[in-house]
Formats: structure tokens, C-alpha cells, sequence
């Protein structure tokens, strides 16, 4: 090495010598001003942080602020979602094992989480201040190990769980669930294999659950069995209530005083099966929200008044949703304009939307302020027949686009959407896609899209990439490299901004196969992607576990967890025997759930 390169490099060692003193000086005056703060206003900065950041940010600061932080919160909030598995590791050792009996709120959204915290299962018992568990994307394997100990839990008083796969046997999971001895709120959604049938049971379980929410589908002849184990319910919540056997029930009368709150989506079922559930259930009914379909007798004013006039004598707020194509609508619609009506301050309107040279009707409560969800249909007939129109929605958080032709004169306005869902989308007015939403809604406020069942090409995709920044979660239900040149694509000017300008943190594609070049291509394209769903078929994968025994990626992206989807059920011991071989295990933890294989790194 000669002298003048020497000298450079003691230059460059100098002055990185000086920049980390520099930083070190002004961490400790930071440190110096922070900790002169009040406790009033720490313990402000405090609220807006969770205890993952305040552990990582604080803790190993002052022993003061540890101590602060305990004084104010002497039970946690625990919310583990999107990490990696090594900030997991240090997380479960150092935040949650040592504070088990400190626990009161505890949501896992991660299929490898619960095994790992309730390892072996018996040590749920150590949570004994436990409030709120809420179980997100588990697997009932496991699920069934921990709920036998559940019962144990003396201050479990709201549970949820959202399963992956499938519940087997769905009767016996249930009465679990209803023999917990605290619980006052339940939230259930999953699969079940086989017909839920509780009305076969014989038992003397009475649950002290009051607000169910249910969320598979419901069998109508189990209906009363149900509330015959919750004889404490206020709130009832079914999201697919069905009635596909045909078969006729006989209902027995039971008066619930507690049961004042039901929202019911129906699926496969008339109005004259819904009569017979009013007239033995809804008598102290004060709340009633029904989504129904094609049955026109929902429509039958006269015959909704002398329900509620005889079997729902206390009903206050009533919300309706239903879709049909109902003869002579107008006048059908119209008898909900009578004195009954305007007296309750019940209001209705409807309109008309054409699809595929059908006309639908779509009825509802005229109650826009409320909704969280609105489908957005740009083929409405010009017969709207809206009598009163709320153009800009607040409430909705959610908005679903359909109809094939576009339209540049929609004038409703959701100020506070952040999920968009494009079914259906077919521009035949050349107007760009961003300047059609941007009329609709704050494109920077949107986090999440889907897009499902359209022809949108992967080119729309890019140019709606550029005009959302903050989104950070895109479902694609569509063939995502159909027609797309992985080199020359890189070359266009959308595809370059959005690779370096994304914030997306989850992708899901499906259904498609993904080779290897396809999966680099989506990490270049999405350089802070966390979470990916591909799925990939049995030569894709035979090629793609020998790559990810190799790690390639890990060290230079940031993705952590891999979920690939559509495995053939008879590949999978062959895929077994290719990660053993491959010594994938050495590497990721690793699960195969239904025919996903799932890895967490």
C-alpha cells in the first residue's frame, strides 16, 4: 500500500471515528432531555406505543422507564402480528415469558405463534390474568390441545378464533367453548367438515356468553338448540345462516329478556322460515338486521308490519338488505311508505343495476351513515329512484367497485375509505384508472386492495401502484404474470417508481404457479415485502425447495414468512422427503396445514 493511500484510509477511519462519537454524544444528550421529561409525559408517549416498541426503545435505556411503564400498565397488551421469527424469539423470551401473569390481552395472528407460546399446552395456566385471547390463522390441531385447559382460566371472559383449516369434529369444539365458566363474548370463523348439528346434543351446559358472533355457515335447524346454551345472550351475529336441507323444524317458543340485538345474513332461505324464528325467538327483539336475496316476500310490508306489531313489540332499530328481482318493484317497494313506517322513522330506497342484460333490484335501510362496507356498481340503471342520496359516505371504511363499464360522473364521495376491492373493471372511457378513483376517494389513505374476478392487466396494476403510497397490502386473484416479459417490464417507467417507491408489506397471489424467476421478480418489485402467498404446483416446487435450502434471498430482503398454496394432498410426503433432504428444517419453521405449506423465518 503506498503513502497517499494509507493516508486516505486513516482519513476515512478518522473522520467514521469522529461521526460515531458525534452520534454517540447526541443519543446521551437525547437520553439526558428525555429522562428530565415528567411522568405525566412519558407516560403520554407511553399510550401511543405498544410494549414491543417501549421494551426496544425504552427499556434498555433507564431502569426509570421500565419501572414507569410497569407502574402504569400493570397488565399487557400483547399483539403479535407481522414479525420476524429471530424478533419473535427475543420478544417470547424476553417480554412475554417473564410477564405471563401479567397478560390481559393476547392476540396471535401467525400459524406457528400459539405452538410456541402454549408449549406444552398446560402452560396457558400460567396466564391467569387473561381477559381477551384472540387466536388469528391457528390450526385446530393445536387449538384442541390448548381448549381443554381454557376452562381453568379464571378471568377468560372474550375469546376469538379464526382457523386456517378445518374443525372435524365441530359439536364437540363447540361445547368446549361453551363450558369456559367466564366467557361473556365469542367470535368463531372457520371451516367445519361436517354439519354442525348441537340440536343431537344432550346436555345440561347453560354458557354465560352474551355476545356471539358467528361466522361459518349455521344450519336454521340448530337455532334453537343455540340459544338454549346461551340463555345469557344480548348480542347475536350470524354471517350465513343457512336452510340447504329443506326440511321442516318444529320450533319451540323461548323468551330470552337478555336477547335484544340479532343480525342474521341469510343464505338459501325464504321468508317463511324466517317468519318461524321471529315468532318463537325475536319477542324482546329491539335491534334487527337482515341481509336476504331473491325470496320478493321480504318485501311484504304489510307482512313485516303485523310481525312486528305481534312478535316484536319492542323493536326500535330495524335494518334491511335484500336482493331480488321483484315484479312490478315499484309498487311492492312503495307500501313501505306508509304511516307505520314514517312513524318509526324507518326509511328505505332502492336501486337498479344491470348485469349481463338482467336488471337487479337491491332494496335497503336507508342508513348510509352506519355502513363500514359499500359496493360501488358503476353499471346503475339511470332508474335509481333514490329519494334521499347521502353523497358523502364517512362511515365506510371499505369500498367494493363492480360493473364492467366505468363511469366518470359517480358523485359519491368515502372521505374516510381504506380498502378498496375491484370485482369488476373494464374502462371503456380511456380515462386513466387514478383519476377515476381519485374522484371517489383519498387515494394516499388507502393501505389494502383486492382484486378479484376482472379482466386488470398487470400494467393497471403498476399504474395504480404509483398513485396509492401508503398501501401496504395487495390480494391479487388473477394470473399476475400473464402476458408480462419479467425483463422488458422492468424497463417501464410506472414498474421503476413503483419498485422503489412501494411501501407493500403482504402480497397474495392466486391462483398461479410461481417459478423461481418469477418469485425474484416479485421481490425486486416489492423491496419492504414481509409476507407472501403464491401458490405453485408440483414441478415449481420440486425447483423452488432446493432455492430456499440455498437462502439467497434472506440476506439481502426482508421478507420472513412464505405461505404456498394448492399443494396436491398426494405430493406432500414426496415434499416432505424433498425438505429433509434439502435440510429445510435447519433453516425455517415449517408447517403443512390442509395442502398449504407454510414457512417463518
Amino acid at each position: 500500500m503506498n503513502l497517499k493511500s494509507k493516508r486516505n484510509n486513516n482519513e476515512i477511519i478518522h473522520q467514521n471515528k469522529k461521526r460515531e462519537a458525534e452520534s454517540t454524544k447526541i443519543s446521551k444528550n437525547f437520553v439526558s432531555h428525555f429522562e428530565n421529561l415528567p411522568n405525566e409525559i412519558i407516560y403520554e408517549i407511553f399510550s401511543y406505543l405498544n410494549i414491543y416498541d417501549i421494551y426496544y426503545g425504552f427499556f434498555n435505556l433507564k431502569k426509570r422507564f421500565e419501572n414507569l411503564y410497569t407502574h402504569l400498565n400493570p397488565y399487557l397488551r400483547i399483539n403479535i402480528s407481522t414479525m420476524s421469527k429471530i424478533k419473535f424469539d427475543d420478544y417470547h423470551q424476553k417480554i412475554i415469558i417473564p410477564n405471563r401473569q401479567r397478560i390481559s390481552i393476547l392476540r396471535l395472528s401467525n400459524p406457528f405463534t400459539t405452538d410456541i407460546i402454549f408449549s406444552p399446552p398446560k402452560i396457558i395456566l400460567k396466564f391467569i390474568q387473561l381477559k381477551t385471547l384472540i387466536l388469528d390463522k391457528t390450526d385446530s390441531t393445536y387449538l384442541k390441545n390448548i381448549l381443554k385447559h381454557m376452562i381453568h382460566l379464571p378471568e377468560l371472559s372474550s375469546l376469538s378464533i379464526n382457523l386456517i383449516d378445518f374443525i372435524k369434529n365441530s359439536t364437540e369444539f363447540y361445547l368446549q367453548i361453551f363450558r369456559l365458566p367466564k366467557l361473556k363474548y365469542c367470535k368463531l370463523n372457520f371451516q367445519i367438515m361436517d354439519h354442525l348439528d348441537i340440536s343431537s346434543t344432550s346436555t345440561n351446559i347453560v354458557s354465560p356468553i352474551e355476545h356471539f358472533v358467528y361466522e361459518p355457515l349455521f344450519p336454521i335447524e340448530s337455532f334453537e338448540n343455540l340459544l338454549s346454551f346461551l340463555p345469557h345472550l344480548r348480542h347475536l351475529s350470524i354471517h350465513n345462516i343457512h336452510d340447504y336441507r329443506h326440511r321442516g323444524t318444529n320450533f319451540s317458543p323461548l323468551r330470552l329478556k337478555s336477547f335484544t340485538n340479532i343480525s342474521l345474513k341469510l343464505s338459501s332461505m325464504n321468508f317463511n322460515r324466517l317468519e318461524e324464528i321471529i315468532k318463537n325467538y325475536f319477542y324482546y327483539i329491539e335491534v334487527l338486521h337482515i341481509t336476504s336475496c331473491d325470496d320478493s316476500e321480504f318485501l311484504n310490508a304489510k307482512r313485516w308490519e303485523r310481525l312486528i306489531i305481534s312478535f316484536m313489540p319492542n323493536l326500535r332499530i330495524f335494518n334491511m338488505n335484500h336482493t331480488g328481482l321483484a315484479d312490478k318493484y315499484h309498487d311492492v317497494i312503495n307500501q313501505f311508505n306508509s304511516s307505520f313506517w314514517i312513524t318509526k322513522q324507518w326509511y328505505f330506497t332502492h336501486e337498479h343495476i344491470t348485469k349481463d342484460n338482467s336488471q337487479t333490484r337491491i332494496f335497503y335501510s336507508m342508513n348510509p351513515y352506519r355502513r363500514k362496507c359499500y359496493t360501488l356498481d358503476w353499471q346503475k340503471s339511470e332508474q335509481t329512484c333514490l329519494d334521499i342520496k347521502e353523497n358523502n359516505f364517512r362511515s365506510v371504511k371499505h369500498v367494493f367497485i363492480d360493473g364492467k363499464q366505468v363511469s366518470k360522473n359517480y358523485v359519491d364521495y368515502f372521505s374516510n375509505a381504506t380498502e378498496l376491492t375491484i370485482n369488476s373493471f373494464e374502462n371503456e372511457s380511456h380515462i386513466s384508472i387514478s383519476t377515476i378513483l381519485n374522484t371517489i376517494f383519498p387515494l394516499k389513505q388507502i393501505t389494502k386492495i383486492t382484486i378479484a374476478h376482472c379482466i386488470f392487466s398487470f400494467e393497471q396494476l403498476l399504474q395504480l401502484l404509483c398513485v396509492l403510497p401508503n398501501l401496504h397490502e395487495i390480494k391479487y386473484y388473477l394470473s399476475f404474470f400473464i402476458r408480462v416479459d419479467l425483463k422488458l417490464i422492468k424497463q417501464n417507467e410506472n414498474f421503476q417508481h413503483v419498485s422503489t417507491q412501494n411501501k407493500v408489506k403482504r402480497l397474495e397471489i392466486l391462483p398461479e404457479g410461481c417459478t423461481i424467476e418469477q418469485f425474484q421478480f416479485i421481490l425486486y418489485l416489492f423491496p419492504q415485502l414481509e409476507y407472501l402467498h403464491v401458490g405453485m404446483g408440483k414441478v415449481e416446487i420440486e425447483t423452488f425447495i432446493p432455492y430456499l435450502s440455498s437462502r439467497p434471498f434472506v440476506q439481502t430482503h426482508p421478507l420472513f414468512f412464505l405461505r404456498i398454496g394448492q399443494l396436491r394432498k398426494k405430493s406432500i410426503p414426496q415434499l416432505n422427503r424433498l425438505m429433509k433432504l434439502n435440510h429445510l428444517h435447519d433453516h425455517y419453521l415449517i408447517k403443512i396445514v390442509y395442502c398449504d405449506l407454510y414457512l417463518w423465518w
